[in-house]
């Protein structure tokens, strides 16, 4: 590990919107960190136990449930009626919060797939993402589909191309809203780019190249004096943008093949990793120009144990992440750098594509298997419970108030005391 002193203070903070701190309107949350500030959801649960409750969601999809007010939005791909085989069609669902009642649902296409996508995959796994007033629904080569809160389509995006991705992987960046713009990312095997639209009419303001190949991260939207920035993760490159030009702001190398982590920050510092075939994390100050590898803006790095699929967690200013897509848990003082324990088992997590998610003085820990285990958000690893889900879970948990809403291979659950 590489560590590195600040020659200077940095004025720094997130993009936060002016939403409520107890809406979860994009699948990392309202700050992209992971973590709920105001929320104290349930830590121990079973089917009968602290369910509020629980409904069945057609087809297939791994895209995160997101929370506003009183609603609750999920996106799905389900095989559409009298059509040819492997058609499907592209859901956005709106349920009611306090009982699950389906409140209403959009087909935003009905289309068969160009490409394939990996058996752990499907078609529907970008998170859907609401600012209180209009909601966004992307399924990639499919489109980009706006609608109102009571799901009146606003406008659509079915141009922007079909994605051919790396071993026919399929797709899953998640847009991510930033003002009055939606940024959308387009990392494939052909001309990738970034994208800005107006979130209001979807025309683009810019877009973007980037020589970058395949790859699954979620752009995040960070502030540093008085500009803001576009992170996003990449095969070749952790990269900045100016959010207002497109403008690539600074860059760093050292990243793995088909990065699918997506960057967090907090107090002046940026954390980018990714982890399959390789390992890397860095950590980078946001005030770099330019190439900035083996600068002093790269204030400390990691080669060993760092995520593939699941993004880290940054809370209390301590960074968790897993070891590849293992259940080998890692907690780092996101300062130093400094391990408060490394690569460490949990019973019951084996494999891991949801990331984790902070809540209440807690860390909630999904596994593939629909084994959800909730440690303390401390720097000594200490395990509270472990809960069955009895389900597949791909999709990352979303903690808003004192309810988890999480989002399985069949069904949406709603926990809560």
């Amino acid at each position: 590990m590489r560590l590195m002193l600040l020659a200077t203070a940095i004025s720094f903070s997130f993009a936060v919107s002016t939403s409520r701190a107890d809406n979860w309107g994009h699948w990392r949350g309202p700050d992209g960190n992971g973590a709920a500030a105001n929320a104290s959801p349930p830590t121990q649960w079973s089917d009968t136990e602290n369910v509020k409750w629980k409904v069945a969601i057609p087809g297939k999809g791994s895209g995160s449930p997101v929370v506003w007010e009183n609603q609750v939005f999920v996106v799905t791909a389900a095989p559409a009626a009298n059509a040819p085989a492997e058609t499907l069609d592209f859901l956005l669902m709106c349920f009611d919060r306090a009982n699950g009642k389906l409140l209403w649902q959009q087909t935003a296409t009905t289309a068969r797939p160009h490409q394939g996508t990996h058996a752990t995959n499907g078609f529907a796994s970008a998170s859907p993402c609401t600012d209180g007033q209009h909601v966004y629904a992307h399924f990639g080569s499919r489109g980009l589909y706006c609608y109102t809160m009571d799901g009146q389509l606003v406008w659509k995006r079915d141009d922007l191309g079909k994605m051919n991705t790396r071993l026919g992987f399929g797709e899953g960046s998640s847009p991510v809203l930033a003002g009055n713009k939606i940024i959308v990312p387009w990392d494939h095997e052909g001309p990738s780019a970034l994208m800005a639209l107006d979130k209001l009419t979807g025309q683009t303001i810019w877009n973007v190249a980037r020589e970058e190949p395949s790859g699954w991260a979620t752009p995040l939207i960070v502030q540093h004096d008085g500009q803001k920035q576009v992170v996003m993760n990449g095969d070749g490159y952790a990269r900045s943008y100016d959010l207002e030009t497109g403008e690539e702001l600074w860059r760093c190398g050292g990243q793995t093949m088909r990065p699918g982590a997506s960057a967090v920050a907090a107090d002046g510092m940026i954390y980018v990793a990714s982890g399959f075939r390789g390992a890397y994390l860095g950590a980078f100050t946001p005030d770099g120009k330019g190439d900035i590898e083996g600068t002093r803006k790269v204030v400390w790095s990691l080669g060993r144990d760092t995520p593939d699929i699941a993004s880290p967690l940054l809370s209390e200013g301590r960074l968790y992440f897993y070891k590849g897509r293992s259940g080998l848990l890692s907690c780092l003082d996101a300062k130093t750098g400094e391990p408060h324990y490394a690569a460490s088992r949990i019973a019951g997590i084996n494999s891991t594509y949801a990331s984790p998610v902070a809540a209440g003085g807690y860390v909630f820990l999904s596994g593939r298997s629909g084994r959800i285990v909730v440690i303390k958000d401390s720097p000594e690893l200490e395990i509270v419970a472990t809960n069955a889900m009895n389900e597949t879970v791909d999709a990352t948990p979303a903690p808003v108030d004192n309810e988890l809403f999480i989002r399985g291979e069949r069904h949406l659950f709603c926990i809560a005391d």
